[in-house]
């Protein structure tokens, strides 16, 4: 019997080039791509022709010449006759020291009230309310006049001024503190100090590889404290006591000597700290109540204190809860430093607009605002984004 030929397999009908869903995806890319610089292909040749239309300068050639104005606090020496430049440095040098500082302390704030607010005693838990709510329902702009009008006309004059430590002098003219003068002599003090933080650091990584192998909790405290303090203080007396401090003296009319802090950066850090930690204060409250109940109650039957619970087994869980929208909160209080103008405080944007006002270059002062400010914000974003993955859970 003879067997039936097999048909040869169907073989698809090559698709056209123009149906191809991959090739019709780049095209419409490319064609958005294509518009969009093509809009801003006009923009900016629409603005640059005006410009030459008005004779207004444009480039950042103007950042070589001389300022011409004061500044009245900086990071680093600044004079009338350094260049825009140097002007614009310390801007940004002002804005991130405001920033850095309102951040360690929105932080701590924030954490302790979030904590006080799951308070079982009812007084600390309606204060920590109250203070969220007053915090995050009044405008930050308001709360900075506040704080530079309790500074400004509530503290006493310079005479009279308050010494809350020694050293420390709280006037209506600011802030005066001691600080360390250097000597090539506290060098040495200065290397053991830091071979002490490596060895605390080192310390630290070894007993928490043994934890991790026995199960056994490290101590970590006092280990670590002796590891930096002996060998700092035996270095410090071997040498002779070699740290001297230059301490606020009254001289006539005011405080000579130490360093200092203007009215107008106390009332701004004052009001971003305050401000923030509002808000970081909620993201902590949430992040508690996000780790489930049984876990402190299973810290609890081991015999842990209430104390030990939110250090060793609540907050590293709701650390990875928190992190992410505090990283939000970061952004915000920088950002929002940019309100200084209001009271006076020399930071980028008031820097800017004495500089704008001065050269007329709107566009490169804007254009340098915007950069800077975007620059710090992914600087941040970028940290945060790596400290929560590396204490994000990993799967195994």
């Amino acid at each position: 019997m003879a067997q039936p030929l097999s048909r040869p397999p169907k073989t698809a009908a090559p698709v056209a080039w123009w149906r191809n869903p991959t090739v019709r995806g780049i095209l419409a890319q490319a064609l958005v791509l294509g518009v969009v610089a093509l809009v801003i292909f006009y923009f900016v040749d629409n603005t640059l022709t005006n410009l030459e239309e008005r004779r207004i300068r444009t480039g950042f050639s103007f950042l070589e010449q001389e300022a011409g104005f004061a500044i009245g606090e900086s990071v680093i020496s600044f004079s009338p006759s350094d260049s825009y430049a140097r002007a614009f440095t310390v801007g940004v040098l002002n804005t991130l020291k405001v920033s850095l500082i309102g951040i360690v302390l929105a932080t701590l704030l924030g954490v302790l009230i979030g904590i006080a607010r799951l308070s079982s005693n009812w007084l600390v838990a309606k204060l920590a309310s109250t203070y969220v709510e007053i915090t995050r329902n009044v405008p930050l702009l308001l709360q900075l006049f506040f704080w530079y009008a309790v500074i400004t006309i509530m503290l006493p004059s310079v005479r009279q001024a308050l010494e809350p430590l020694p050293g420390v002098v709280l006037s209506k003219s600011g802030l005066q503190f001691p600080v360390l003068i250097y000597d090539p002599s506290q060098i040495p003090l200065l290397i053991v100090l830091g071979l002490s933080l490596v060895a605390a650091v080192v310390y630290r990584q070894r007993e928490k590889r043994i934890q991790l192998a026995t199960g056994r909790e490290p101590r970590l405290l006092l280990p670590i404290l002796a590891i930096m303090l002996v060998p700092v203080t035996l270095t410090y007396f071997v040498l002779g006591a070699p740290l001297e401090f230059d301490v606020p003296e009254f001289q006539r009319f005011n405080y000579r000597g130490g360093g200092s802090v203007t009215p107008e950066f106390l009332a701004l850090l004052l009001g971003l700290s305050i401000y923030t930690a509002g808000f970081i204060a909620e993201i902590v409250r949430s992040g508690i109540l996000g780790v489930p109940w049984g876990q402190t109650e299973a810290s609890a039957a081991l015999g842990f204190r209430r104390t030990l619970q939110l250090r060793l087994v609540i907050l590293p869980q709701a650390l990875r809860i928190i992190v992410p929208p505090t990283t939000s909160q970061y952004l915000n209080l920088t950002k929002n430093s940019s309100l200084a103008v209001a009271i006076g405080y020399p930071d980028l944007v008031s820097v800017a607009n004495t500089s704008l006002n001065q050269t007329g270059q709107a566009i490169e002062c804007i254009a340098i605002m915007m950069a800077v400010y975007l620059s710090i914000s992914l600087l941040i974003s970028a940290y945060m984004n790596w400290y929560n993955k590396r204490i994000a859970l990993v799967e195994r």
